[in-house]
């Protein structure tokens, strides 16, 4: 549902989260930690015994963590989505527009540029008097934004080679520059760019030695230092020297690691061998498998042990600062595993896919003191992020569309009104077009070519191996009428060829 955030007075904030401190008092510090194409099973505390995650799982025992929690289930979108606060139909960017299939009759063609009239968090945080900085993955801008003016757009679009730098002056330019963090409320960026993953700067890519995650970067938007080792480091030291220069605060650090996407690359020869000789995970199927899979997935394991090193480092950070208490540290993957890289058998499908493999991602939200401890059942969206944060800066003021609702009750130990969750994807990857609805235990996937209906219950069956449309033709029913409804309320585009009627 819409869900517009006005005249919340800062009073109210503190009632709600229970605190003893006047209105007045400084809004907290916020850390959004977004890793990209971690898996819902790929850390300890959603019950990987292959990935090691020590920090990770301590600081899961001290924060609320959403075992329920979903994205779309490719990296465009959930940005979009979560930068904006928008669902895909309103900003028009459905899937990677390089990975789209098929005919322009059959697909909405996505946008890889949000345009300036959907504002994203950092600018309401910013007039709000936070100072920001984004690092790492941005992707919410194109390579050619002038040729994604078309509506609808004829064919899907493309991208540079890899090591083609021909497109960098123009996005240094100021009239592509107000799509990139500074432009959009941050002041500063590190390493956004178009770039999906970091080893575009390399004519061999995936191919190439180090990969983007071992220096030199060659990312033009950051500035290479002789000390440069291993991206992930370096993406920490910059936040935490902003964390230096803001200690005074209130400080937002958009850390959005480019890790754990492919290509996989090792940390280490002796984490990589360390991985490798472990045994594997039978009831997630990680690190099983042949001698390949077992090396790319060992691969990423030491790049998911990365992550979680540095984790440790910027909250350890925090804690010799003194400013742990008074900050609010989010974690979360922008969608589920990729299938080259991980696994967890107790998912249908992966990155790309309509089903949860490719939809749930861990998640969870610390904040010492406030944040009730535990585990959440409620399903809950990126969406949700932006007026989450919109509550913690104590905005009250935002009246530009939001499609999610601020997790902060649920966070603080209460509850959700029941809602119904939507996605509509309207161009091809590895599934139709579709919409989906998720309302408590149930998923209804429509698909929009035909009207296909699948149906199931999350609940009993976490790997949607059952269709229940033919046993509980009331429920389909139901859950159909309510995400035609939604459509239709919102004017929702469909496919050219989509028969049918919202």
């Amino acid at each position: 549902m819409i869900h517009s955030i006005r005249s919340r007075l800062n009073t109210c904030l503190f009632a709600l989260l229970g605190l003893t401190a006047v209105a007045s008092a400084k809004p907290p510090n916020i850390v959004f930690i977004l890793a990209d194409d971690l898996g819902w099973q790929d850390v300890g505390f959603m019950g990987s015994e292959y990935f090691e995650t020590p920090t990770l799982d301590a600081l899961a025992k001290e924060s609320v963590v959403f075992e329920n929690a979903f994205m779309y289930p490719t990296c465009s979108p959930s940005r979009a989505a979560i930068l904006t606060g928008q669902q895909s139909f309103r900003t028009g960017c459905y899937t990677v527009p390089v990975l789209e299939r098929g005919k322009a009759k059959d697909n909405i063609f996505s946008k890889w540029t949000v345009g300036t009239d959907h504002p994203v968090y950092a600018e309401p945080l910013n007039r709000a008097g936070y100072q920001l900085i984004h690092l790492g993955k941005w992707h919410i801008v194109g390579p050619h934004p002038d040729k994604e003016q078309s509506d609808p757009l004829p064919k899907k679009l493309g991208q540079p080679k890899n090591g083609d730098m021909s497109w960098l002056p123009a996005h240094r330019s100021p009239e592509l520059q107000k799509y990139y963090p500074t432009g959009r409320g941050f002041h500063e960026n590190v390493g956004g760019s178009w770039w999906g993953d970091p080893s575009r700067g390399y004519t061999k890519g995936y191919k190439a030695p180090g990969g983007g995650y071992v220096a030199p970067f060659k990312n033009p938007f950051i500035e290479e230092k002789p000390d440069d080792q291993w991206l992930t480091d370096r993406l920490t030291d910059d936040a935490i020297d902003f964390i230096k220069r803001h200690r005074d605060g209130p400080f937002f650090v958009n850390l959005h690691y480019y890790a754990p996407h492919r290509p996989s690359v090792p940390r280490s020869e002796e984490l990589l061998a360390h991985f490798m000789q472990k045994k594997g995970d039978p009831n997630t199927g990680q690190g099983m498998g042949p001698a390949k899979k077992k090396q790319e997935i060992a691969a990423y394991a030491t790049m998911v042990k990365s992550i979680d090193d540095n984790v440790r480092r910027l909250l350890d950070f925090l804690d010799r600062s003194g400013l742990r208490e008074n900050t609010v540290v989010v974690f979360t993957s922008d969608n589920g595993f990729n299938g080259l890289q991980s696994a967890s058998k107790n998912l249908r499908g992966a990155k790309g896919n309509v089903y949860d493999g490719g939809l749930r991602v861990p998640a969870l939200i610390h904040w010492p003191k406030v944040v009730t401890p535990g585990r959440k059942q409620t399903p809950v969206h990126g969406l949700d992020l932006f007026p989450t944060f919109l509550e913690l800066a104590g905005v009250d003021d935002y009246t530009g569309t939001l499609d999610g609702e601020s997790l902060l009750p649920i966070a603080k130990g209460g509850t959700l009104e029941e809602r119904p969750l939507f996605w509509h994807i309207a161009s091809a990857y590895k599934d139709p077009p579709c919409s989906i609805i998720r309302k408590g235990k149930w998923k209804l996937i429509q698909f929009l070519k035909d009207g296909k209906t699948e149906l199931y219950n999350t609940e009993k069956d976490l790997k949607e191996s059952r269709n229940l449309l033919q046993s509980h033709p009331e429920v389909a029913q139901r859950l159909k009428a309510e995400l035609i409804a939604w459509r239709k309320q919102h004017d929702v585009p469909l496919p050219p060829s989509s028969t049918l009627k919202n």
